[in-house]
């Protein structure tokens, strides 16, 4: 029981708050695939503290990141998927017995008395979004009809929402 709870307590202090902005690792974070010369595919996934919303702007995050590395400026998202893995964990169970044993000196006899506490058994859900991006870059504003996005404008916004400094 008690390797079980150290066990336990050790994984909820190593992922115990939500995904940081960061390349994929155990707790989550984004990785691309450059698909074409102005074409990446862009996923962000989270742990199980991480909300859709924050998923979603971390993707969009890297994906300007991406698109401004490249010398582009504007990018459109042509597909986009969003993920729910669900699982859960539920916690072992222990029960712990005690009792009382009264002797009866006069009558040759016993009594006993016990009393039985089970602990455990608790069941957690555990939900990871992720969020799988395929952008189209430009150097320049395209005449399209689709909600094109500024890639400088979408870094400075979702830094500023999340206080992501600069990288250098």
């Amino acid at each position: 029981m008690r390797k079980h709870l150290l066990f336990f307590v050790l994984i909820l202090s190593l992922v115990g708050c939500a995904t940081i902005y960061r390349p994929l690792g155990f707790t989550g974070g984004y990785s691309s695939t450059t698909l074409d010369k102005n074409l990446i595919r862009v996923s962000f996934n989270g742990n199980g503290y991480t909300s859709v919303e924050r998923v979603l702007d971390f993707a969009f995050l890297r994906s300007a990141e991406l698109c401004t590395y490249r010398s582009f400026k504007f990018f459109v998202v042509v597909d986009s998927n969003t993920y729910i893995s669900n699982s859960c964990y539920i916690t072992p169970t222990t029960t712990r017995t005690t009792g009382q044993i009264r002797l009866h000196p006069y009558s040759n006899s016993a009594s006993v008395s016990t009393r039985s506490r089970t602990y455990g058994g608790q069941v957690y859900n555990i939900s990871k979004p992720k969020v799988m991006l395929v952008i189209l870059c430009f150097e320049e504003r395209p005449d399209l009809d689709a909600t094109i996005f500024n890639a400088e404008f979408i870094k400075e916004s979702i830094r500023s929402k999340y206080k992501i400094r600069r990288r250098r």
